[in-house]
């Protein structure tokens, strides 16, 4: 990705652009009012407010996947699909216990069937009342335990089965299997308990792709069931759906699963209008989400099973499993630990997401006591030291430790250590929280408040918050220094608990912090006021709105050390510009205070850095006096100026990497395959002598070639002297690397 592309078209991706609040409102930024009534275009839908302050304030979330694939219990919730690819686990499975797949077919989990032992099977989970196990009043009183503000079942998953009484689909869980309308039963017993309503709907992919490996069928009710409608016809179906559960339901969440892109444009509009007129008729603020095929405007993005690496606008949420197998219950059936999952709610809390979190009910009914214990281990920590979770706000920077977690979706859920800690900040700006991921022992430097960024003369008290909720331990005053802020804690941990809090409370609103890499800027003079810390990259007005700050707004900044500001009076970097490199406390004094509208941030071309790799800590390395076309290298940090390089814009949002000993630049050499060396030659203005500089979170970036898209590549644990390669851009933290000013 170019740090050239507009902020707001990378936040689908795994590295997006980090915004931050040191006081005031996180990423409300400069909206448009919403419109009296949505009309299905994007120019109208686009204006609706994604996620209202409840949602920010919820954080954490329970749905389940549960339902006709729960019977079979095996493989995972794709089952229905793989029962029919030949080969497949699922389908030796299926011929093995029911039989061949075009005789003993999906639907009959529904309708009910014998299988090769004789043992009817079915879903059709009995209420308590009537006998059976399932109470949905009782699954509602975990999730309250568990800590959860918002609740709410998969309604509809890729299979096609309504769990309400539909009627634009026959294949539903009134008539036909439990005979109980669940999507009912649910949303009495969530909104009876205070929650908030998510309504999960997975059918964007039913007609797309899922039964793809499934006969085709000739009865019109089995076409319907086995997505074969043809294109029209489902695409209608997909809405109707919505609007039916809009209008049953009255949900605060819509949530969908993936393939929206696939869904006729002018449907996907249908329901956004429809839901946000409704909404505004029921008077409340509803969240759509999505993971493809929005805009991204007036939805939330959802990060499947993961998350971003760093802070991130705007607000975002993730949905992740108790189980690391399976999303719906299954034989044998994996789960993460407690750690694990309240340690990655804390981390992404801590980077302006929320986080869904799946269990996996058994078909009649029953939650394992697994899941149990380990939605009450999340409840327990939420329970004594919500002040630090609920309705706050992530703080200018995440956190800090050795333990990354998220960089996308699909990344595996981390517990910490006690060297990790997480921010977040009470919505006045006036309080910070510092979770630490376990006890740190008698004392902890907080490495993040050193005396090189911010200003702790306004701190006021520092305490660590009790083991029962609004109960708190007195510490001594800390010290603080250039290595950070040292806080003496008991000898012993007070209590046993999976994370423990430190209170730091201000008078006053919370100081600035400089940030690592690239500025923050801010709304009024002194480093006051609403701020959005801004990578590399360029940012018009919107993309200034969008990460907290307007156009026309700022009155003060700071700058990481190497980088600079080019501040501009129009949109689209038109106009008077001013460069900054250093702090500006007060803007007026240039004559230019609210009248920036667009903002670049670079590096200094006239600071040298020192490029390491994440992985093996070594710098990028010249060679000094060496022949065009010679590798580039790697070598332990000496304070060599074959070691430093100036970072300089040469366009488009594309650098040169200019090395100071032979003032040579990294060249790509049109490498066109991983492995291939990068190398060094004179400066000849062509593409595979220009690089992309990503920002991947902390102070990490990717450094990207134009010609062959190839990045700069460590290798791993190698030695000092090791050829620096080429590769294609992945998770690995060999292709990453810091700036360091020299």
């Amino acid at each position: 990705m170019s740090s050239s592309i507009s902020r707001r078209n990378l936040l689908a991706g795994a590295t997006c652009v980090a915004a931050a609040v040191a006081g005031g409102t996180f990423g409300a930024g400069v909206a448009q009012a919403a419109p009296s009534t949505y009309t299905p275009d994007w120019n109208s839908v686009d204006q609706h407010p994604p996620a209202p302050e409840w949602f920010q304030d919820a954080k954490f979330g329970i749905y389940f996947h549960w339902g006709v694939f729960s019977v079979p219990a095996f493989d995972n919730e794709w089952y229905p699909r793989n029962m029919y690819q030949a080969g497949s686990n699922a389908n030796r499975h299926h011929i093995a216990t029911y039989g061949q797949p075009a005789t003993w077919p999906y639907h009959n989990f529904i309708n009910g069937a014998r299988d090769l032992a004789g043992h009817t099977v079915q879903f059709a989970p009995k209420l308590k009342s009537a006998g059976g196990k399932f109470d949905p009043d009782e699954w509602v009183q975990l999730f309250v335990d568990a800590g959860a503000r918002f609740a709410g079942p998969v309604a509809e998953h890729h299979d096609g089965f309504s769990m309400w009484d539909s009627q634009v689909n026959e294949w539903n869980s009134v008539k036909k299997g439990p005979g109980l309308d669940l999507l009912r039963l649910f949303s009495t017993a969530i909104r009876a308990k205070g929650l908030k309503l998510l309504v999960a709907m997975h059918h964007a992919y039913h007609y797309n792709g899922f039964y793809e490996f499934a006969p085709a069928q000739t009865d019109p009710s089995l076409k319907k069931f086995y997505g074969q409608l043809g294109s029209t016809a489902e695409n209608q179906l997909w809405y109707d759906k919505l609007k039916e559960v809009i209008d049953r339901a009255q949900p605060d969440i819509l949530w969908q699963d993936f393939k929206l892109d696939a869904v006729a444009e002018t449907q996907r509009l249908n329901f956004l209008s429809y839901y946000y007129n409704q909404a505004d008729s029921w008077g409340r603020e509803v969240v759509a989400t999505y993971k493809d095929g929005m805009n991204g405007k007036g939805e939330v993005f959802d990060y499947e099973r993961g998350g971003p690496a760093d802070l991130t606008t705007p607000y975002w949420l993730t949905d992740d499993s108790i189980s690391s197998s399976s999303w719906c219950y299954t034989q044998g059936i994996g789960y993460y630990t407690v750690q694990q999952m309240l340690h990655s709610l804390l981390d992404r809390i801590s980077k302006n997401g929320n986080m869904l979190l799946n269990i996996a009910p058994m078909a009649d009914g029953t939650i394992p006591q697994a899941q149990k214990d380990i939605l009450l281990g999340i409840g327990d920590h939420l329970k004594r030291f919500g002040e630090s979770v609920y309705a706050t706000r992530a703080w200018t920077t995440y956190g800090e430790g050795p333990t990354k977690m998220g960089g996308g979706s699909f990344t595996t859920p981390h517990a910490g250590t006690a060297q990790d800690i997480r921010f977040t900040r009470d919505k006045a700006g006036n309080v910070l929280y510092a979770t630490v991921l376990g006890w740190p022992g008698s004392s902890l430097t907080i490495k993040t408040l050193g005396s090189d960024r911010i200003n702790l003369s306004s701190l006021t008290s520092v305490k660590l918050l009790g083991s029962t909720a609004g109960t708190y331990i007195d510490l001594p005053t800390p010290t603080q220094n250039a290595s950070g802020l040292t806080v003496t804690l008991p000898s012993s941990a007070p209590y046993s608990a999976d994370a423990y809090v430190l209170k730091l409370a201000f008078s006053g609103g919370i100081p600035a912090l400089r940030p690592l890499a690239g500025a923050v800027v801010f709304t009024d003079v002194g480093y006051t006021g609403k701020a959005a810390v801004l990578t590399v990259g360029d940012y018009t007005a919107a993309d200034l709105s969008a990460a907290g700050v307007g156009p026309g707004t700022v009155s003060s900044l700071r700058p990481a050390p190497g980088y600079q500001v080019i501040g501009y009076s129009g949109d689209d970097f038109t106009g008077t510009a001013w460069t900054f490199t250093a702090d500006n406390p007060d803007l007026r004094v240039t004559g230019n205070n609210d009248r920036i509208t667009s903002v670049r941030v670079q590096f200094n071309p006239t600071t040298y850095f020192r490029i390491v790799n994440a992985t093996d800590g070594l710098a990028l390395d010249s060679g000094g006096d060496v022949a065009s076309g010679s590798n580039l290298k790697q070598w332990t940090w000496d304070g060599s100026s074959n070691l430093q390089w100036h970072a300089e814009a040469v366009g488009d949002g594309y650098y040169r990497l200019v090395n100071r000993a032979n003032g040579m630049v990294a060249d790509g050499w049109g490498a066109t395959e991983d492995g291939s060396p990068a190398r060094q030659a004179p400066w000849n203005g062509g593409t595979n002598q220009q690089w992309t500089i990503t920002y991947r979170g902390g102070d990490r970036y990717s450094i990207a070639n134009r010609t062959t898209g190839l990045v700069l590549d460590g290798g791993g644990d190698v030695t000092s002297g090791s050829v620096t390669k080429q590769w294609t851009y992945g998770s690995s933290a060999n292709l990453l690397w810091t700036f360091t000013a020299v």
